[in-house]
Parts: C-alpha cells; structure tokens; sequence
C-alpha cells in the first residue's frame, strides 16, 4: 500500500519530534573542534572522537566557561534535526574534562576576568568585625559545612545564620550557587556576610567555582563574600573574586566572626589598663592643685567623671558577654552530669536545665540532627 506523501517541514518535524520522545536530552563526551562565535551572540563548533564528529550549537550568553579547540568537554545538549537539513546538538551546559581542559579552561577565563579588573584588591570589602546575621552556601550534608558551623557556634555563638543547601560539585553546581547568591542578595535585610564552603575534592570536584557567570557573581554581591573552598593549596576563580579568601571551611568560621573568649579577654586588659591609666592620671592632677586649688579641683572631678564613665562602659561591654543574661531574655543553658555547658546530646542523658528563676533536672527521650 502506498504511503501518503509529507511536505518536508512536516518530516522534519516528525523526526525532531521522535527525537525529543526518544532522547529529550543526551550527555556527549569529545573533543572540541571548528570552534568560532558568530556575531558574538551564536557558538558553532564540532564534537569528536578517534571515528566521529557531532555539530554543536548554542547561544554565546550560554557559554559559562571558555572553549578552543582540543579541549575535551562533556555536553548536555538536545539532539535536533534544523530546517536546513543539517542535523546537530543544541547545547544546554558545558563541562570540562580532564586535568588539561579544566587548567586550560581556568587560564583562559582567568585572563579575562583579570583584564577587566575583576580581582583587583581595590574591589574588595572587609568583612564586618562583628556580624550579627550571615548566611551560608554549601551542602549541608558535607563534612565541610558541618566543621564551618561546629567552629562558628564554638567561636561566637548566638548568631542568626541564614542556610542555602545546594549542590557544591557537577554540571548543576554553579547555576545553584547564583541562584543563592541572588535570592541573599535580593532579601529586604540583607546579611552582613556570605560565606560559600566546600570541602577538599579533585580538580575536578572543584571546577564548578571556576564558572564564570558564578565568579561574576561573588563580585557583585552586595554583601561581603568569604570562600572557603578546598584545602589551602586549591585556588578557585571564585576564591580570587571573593572579597576574603579563607584556606579552608574551618578557617572561614573563624575569619568571620571573632573568639568570645578572646574578646572577653581583650575587654579584662583593656579595664585594667584605664583603671591604672585613670590611678595614674588622678595622682598627676592631685600633683598639680598646688598654687591653684580651686582650679584644678573642678579639672580633676571632671576628668574623674569621664574616666568613670569610660569604666563604666567597659564595665557594661563585659557583662553584656555573660551567658547568664541569656537566661534574663527567656533563654535556658542545658549542663551535663558533671556541670558543664553541653551543646549536644543522646537519648538517655540527664540533664539540667537552668532558666531565670528555676533549675530542673529532665532526662533526654528524643535527638534529632539540626
């Protein structure tokens, strides 16, 4: 029996149409070659291997990392048939592969980006001294999320920690991480810090933090950006764009808040050293009264009250750190067995709970992971 005839646009369509059913998406590893950009909007270049070549295409503003030929690449791309006969892969993402791409790709996109003055210290901020709201990026199943949130409840405590759980390695890694960066960056309060963590990986593991739509990103942020991406010798595009660059998760946590003991130490030092200095002061004055009494009597009551003042400011600076004010605000502090503060527990531990006007001792019947 004889078919009935299609026009030619209807059997393009019909095979495009079988194709989207049948492989909606593809992931195709090879090497990149014929590679131009035309118009500065649309990217043309040819995949191949030992014994085949696929035409590529995509939109210039989809290109998240730099390409030339000899690269080895992996792309997630849609294969289509075109109007004109001529099939190809219309490319979604990009990822390089292998040591010597992903270096390659890094030393290109590191070039531009330095060209344009993108990590230039002059851009970069401080990171407030003491921050009372900060966020985080990172996966919070990792081991590095959780030594960053371990060191920053252990330093400081008390803060408001805003969390964006994503995924720090793979194809999908950066565009996360934007999204993160942009939803922060939009609050109506925004937080006084952002710090985006990963653990140690292969060059690989870490190539997600050399995207340049990501590192774009880090330095625009409005808030203060610290990295701690890696070890200490891994250095990422989005390291260098950061406003601080931390060697490690750990080493974050304690760059961006300071040591309560420390401070409480500091503030000890600091009120002895004006009560000396205001000893000191006092004598000298007392020293001078003589010939003109009256005169220096009202100078030194008033240097007295000043210094006092001084003290007592000091004074209210130090006792703001006593955790017992918690307990005026409607908070409790937990203590084990032995009398210490705890933080954690298991079922079956007794503890004692204090709180403004009672102490009570209650057994644990239930954890669940924060």
């Amino acid at each position: 029996m004889e078919k009935t005839p299609i026009s030619v646009s209807d059997a393009i369509a019909l095979i495009n149409q079988t194709l989207e059913y049948a492989y909606p998406v593809i992931v195709v590893e090879g090497e990149v070659s014929s590679f131009k950009i035309n118009q500065s909007k649309f990217v043309f270049f040819d995949l191949k291997d030992a014994s085949g070549t696929l035409p590529c295409f995509m939109m210039a503003m989809q290109l998240r990392t730099p390409l030339e030929d000899g690269m080895k690449i992996r792309v997630v791309a849609q294969p289509k048939l075109t109007n004109w006969g001529k099939f190809s892969l219309t490319v979604r993402d990009i990822k390089p592969i292998g040591e010597g791409s992903l270096k390659r790709s890094f030393e290109l996109l590191l070039a531009k980006l330095q060209k344009e003055g993108l990590f230039e210290d002059s851009r970069k901020r401080l990171l407030p001294r003491m921050p009372q709201r900060i966020a985080v990026i990172s996966s919070t199943q990792s081991a590095g999320y959780a030594d960053f949130m371990k060191i920053l409840n252990h330093r400081w405590g008390g803060l408001d920690v805003t969390v964006a759980h994503v995924t720090v390695q793979g194809i999908d890694a950066p565009k996360q991480i934007v999204r993160a960066l942009e939803y922060l960056n939009q609050m109506s309060d925004v937080p006084d810090a952002i710090a985006i963590i990963r653990g140690g990986g292969s060059l690989d593991d870490l190539s997600a933090f050399n995207d340049e739509p990501l590192v774009r990103a880090i330095a625009s942020s409005r808030a203060p950006v610290i990295t701690g991406v890696g070890h200490e010798v891994d250095t990422s595009l989005a390291d260098l764009a950061a406003d601080v660059r931390a060697a490690t998760p750990t080493n974050a946590a304690m760059l961006i808040v300071p040591d309560r003991h420390e401070m409480m130490w500091y503030a000890d030092q600091r009120l002895k050293s004006i009560m000396v200095a205001m000893q000191t002061r006092v004598q000298q004055l007392k020293l001078r009264v003589i010939g003109t009494y009256e005169q220096h009597l009202q100078t030194i009551d008033r240097r007295f009250a000043e210094l006092s003042r001084h003290v007592q400011l000091r004074t209210a600076f130090v006792a703001q750190l006593d955790p017992k004010l918690a307990l005026q605000r409607g908070y409790s502090l937990l203590y084990d067995a032995a009398g210490s503060v705890i933080t954690s527990a298991k079922v079956g531990d007794q503890v004692t709970i204090e709180t403004k006007t009672t102490k009570l001792t209650a057994g644990v019947t239930y954890v669940s992971k924060k």
